[in-house]
């Protein structure tokens, strides 16, 4: 429920107010994920109590694995411009862009079926403490999901194709948790790695794929706004998941 309400509320406020700015948005969406990464995710892993050797091994791992992804084909992403002056058939850049919104939904996916454990270990716990902690993860999703929308529109994404491929991926979410249920010993441990493979691609894309578009446009008058959505992004994230 959690997941279906972060995503909603993240579609209405993207397709009624972003869509038609998202070239400019990228650099929002990377103030977001990032401060979702190295502020939120990373910081509740290590705090967790794991093996900090072995943590720091998945985020390499999952750096490692999404430049892998990349360079193969699988989820690879051009960055050029359809008109650049490339000989690429019309369509092409859309079609090459789409592939990269894939590593998004990869990482989203992972992150909510985290958040699904943890809300079952939260209601396992205490009722109000479980309803506490997937308000709380509603509030710490709306901002991701943002950015995740703007990503995917960045990458060709219909805005009802975004809409339905997130909202599949929250499902991961119910699936986390009926697992969290029913396996919660085994999965509690596992949380740590999952936060931090699912934080690595979120920092994969941000710097491999949204700050090289960003860098393309270097005057001082695209810079400037381009700073000041970035802090936007962070101040977001850090306002909704403060305490």
């Amino acid at each position: 429920m959690a997941g279906v309400v972060s995503i909603s509320a993240a579609a209405i406020f993207s397709f009624a107010l972003l869509s038609k700015v998202v070239e400019r948005m990228v650099s929002l969406s990377v103030g977001i994920m990032l401060s979702t990464a190295l502020l939120h995710s990373l910081p509740e892993a290590f705090e967790s109590g794991a093996d900090a050797r072995s943590l720091f091994a998945t985020l390499l791992a999952g750096l490692l694995g999404f430049f892998l992804l990349e360079k193969f084909a699988i989820l690879r992403h051009s960055h050029h411009h359809e008109g650049d002056g490339h000989a690429h058939a019309h369509g092409h850049d859309a079609h090459e862009a789409g592939k990269a919104g894939w590593m998004i939904l990869v990482g989203d996916g992972l992150h909510n079926f985290s958040d699904g454990i943890l809300i079952a270990a939260a209601f396992l716990a205490d009722p109000n403490l479980g309803i506490i902690t997937g308000l709380a993860i509603v509030a710490h999703e709306i901002p991701q999901e943002i950015g995740d929308f703007i990503v995917l529109l960045n990458a060709g994404f219909s805005r009802t194709r975004a809409y339905v491929y997130n909202l599949l991926c929250s499902l991961l979410a119910v699936l986390g948790g009926v697992l969290g249920y029913f396996l919660l010993a085994e999965a509690k441990g596992s949380i740590p790695y999952v936060l931090v493979f699912a934080s690595s691609g979120f920092i994969y894309i941000a710097v491999s794929d949204l700050m090289p578009q960003m860098q393309r446009r270097a005057t001082m008058r695209e810079t400037i706004p381009q700073i000041i959505l970035v802090a936007i992004g962070v101040g977001i994230v850090l306002f909704l998941t403060r305490g």
